[in-house]
């Protein structure tokens, strides 16, 4: 009897913090039937053959190969929609919870294990991705197994089994992410802070070491393609703040754990967890531009472990005087934070979260064009729209283009010179401006961009203009008196 209630306390310990977060990933999901350009991405690459794919991958985004195809044999599958585009990453979530909750168990008990996996699916960076077509949550779900192995080789169950599976998930992990294998700094962190036995050491460097090399070719041949992230903003003090405030958390949970060198902890897991890729995404961008909090997703999985022992260590301090008020602490921090953070999770499920929606500028096309009319897009990349909606151009002639996404193995495609873009604007009477909404337009910086502002200026007049949910669409009409 005893054996059995044990048992089923500790799936009940992952258990619900996988049904919890799951739940709060399918609220909202289609986010009002909202694409946004990363997600249009995902999206249009996703729908091409595998060899279409591959061979874009020697242009551009190899970095998200490996995610790529999996969402292209998911599209496959049960076909493109916002449901298949986000769904891995919410049940990545779950796993991701799962883990937390079992490591929290493991190392310091029931409510500390069940405190963190609850708090995970809270965190608002985590609410944010883990409804997101990226591979952001996938990583982060490997990290919590990758976590969850090497904790089960520091209590003594060391099997080879066991280190080859580490091995494995480090590795995809570096394939959807590269700058993931930061985890393994903060995995040699709780290796030094528990003084783990040279055989532990010995099989953890052999695993690390082949899983890095087998990421390395990627890394290196992605540092050709570094101009896609060229837009990343330099490092600001203000950029800061947010990592500040999470460590000071995270410091605070580990200080309740009552750290000590030696001992495998909760504080000796989470806190390298948390900190070291935040402090080390922080020193890569001081080299280069990179600091954004969805590279390292995966090191909410510390805060959240800390957080567990933040709530574990008041109920134990409860639990000597007030047996039965202390189990009513986890529910009620849980709607307390669920009540206040509500402002924040209903904005993260709207369209307006994003900072564009492809599907609704397709919708506007649609509405507003004429057949035989011409489109043009500014910058270019605002071709993703008609890569994810084609149906909603049908009719429409692209005349900037001159080779589609698919036939140069690009996102954007190849379009013509200034003076032919000029010629062939000259030639139409009506053609659909696709660019960004007014309040998020950037100044237009490319010399075929700017011949199609000042062609659209001179020698034609708006008649129709629609502005949505972060982009703008807008009809042109040639004017009587242009020549």
């Amino acid at each position: 009897m005893a054996e059995a209630a044990t048992l089923r306390r500790a799936v009940l310990v992952w258990l619900l913090p996988v049904l919890w977060t799951i739940a709060l990933g399918l609220w909202g999901l289609s986010r009002e039937d909202s694409v946004w350009r990363d997600e249009a991405a995902t999206w249009q690459v996703a729908r091409r053959s595998t060899v279409e794919i591959w061979h874009m991958l020697g242009n551009v985004d190899v970095v998200h190969g490996c995610y790529y195809l999996l969402m292209h044999m998911l599209f496959d599958c049960f076909g493109p929609s916002t449901t298949t585009l986000r769904l891995p990453s919410v049940l990545a979530t779950g796993i991701a919870a799962a883990c937390v909750a079992v490591i929290g168990h493991r190392l310091a008990g029931v409510w500390v294990g069940l405190a963190g996996g609850m708090a995970f699916g809270l965190l608002p960076a985590v609410q944010f991705y883990l409804q997101e077509g990226r591979p952001y949550a996938v990583v982060a779900a490997g990290a919590g197994i990758s976590t969850l192995l090497l904790v089960t080789a520091l209590q003594g169950r060391v099997r080879t089994l066991c280190w080859a599976a580490y091995g494995s998930t480090i590795l995809l992990m570096g394939l959807l992410n590269w700058l993931s294998l930061m985890i393994l700094l903060a995995h040699l962190a709780t290796l030094l802070w528990t003084r783990a036995g040279r055989e532990v050491w010995t099989r953890w460097t052999t695993a690390s070491a082949a899983a890095t090399a087998c990421v390395l070719p990627l890394i290196l041949f992605s540092r050709g393609q570094s101009a896609q992230v060229s837009w990343i903003p330099p490092l600001s003090w203000r950029m800061l703040i947010g990592p500040a405030v999470l460590l000071a958390i995270g410091g605070v949970g580990a200080l309740l754990d009552r750290p000590r060198a030696g001992r495998l902890s909760v504080a000796a897991v989470g806190l390298p967890l948390l900190a070291v890729p935040q402090i080390g995404l922080i020193a890569l961008s001081l080299l280069q531009p990179l600091f954004l909090d969805r590279y390292i997703l995966y090191s909410m999985l510390g805060l959240a472990l800390l957080i567990g022992t933040a709530i574990g260590s008041a109920i134990q301090a409860v639990r000597p005087r007030l047996p039965r008020a202390s189990k009513g602490i986890l529910p009620a921090v849980v709607v307390a934070a669920m009540v206040a953070l509500l402002p924040q999770s209903l904005a993260k499920r709207s369209p307006a979260s994003r900072v564009d929606d492809v599907l609704a500028t397709a919708s506007d096309v649609r509405r507003m064009k004429e057949t035989g009319s011409a489109v043009l897009f500014i910058p270019s990349a605002r071709r993703d729209t008609k890569s994810v909606s084609p149906n909603a151009f049908a009719g429409l002639r692209d005349i900037a283009l001159v080779e589609s996404p698919e036939r140069s193995e690009t996102l954007k495609g190849v379009e013509a010179s200034p003076d032919h873009i000029r010629a062939a604007m000259l030639a139409q009477q009506r053609i659909l401006l696709v660019t960004d909404a007014t309040q998020v337009a950037k100044p237009v910086t490319a010399e075929r961009d700017k011949t199609k502002t000042a062609v659209l200026k001179k020698y034609f007049t708006p008649v129709a203009d629609e502005q949505a949910r972060g982009r703008r669409v807008t009809v042109y009409q040639r004017l009587a008196t242009a020549h």
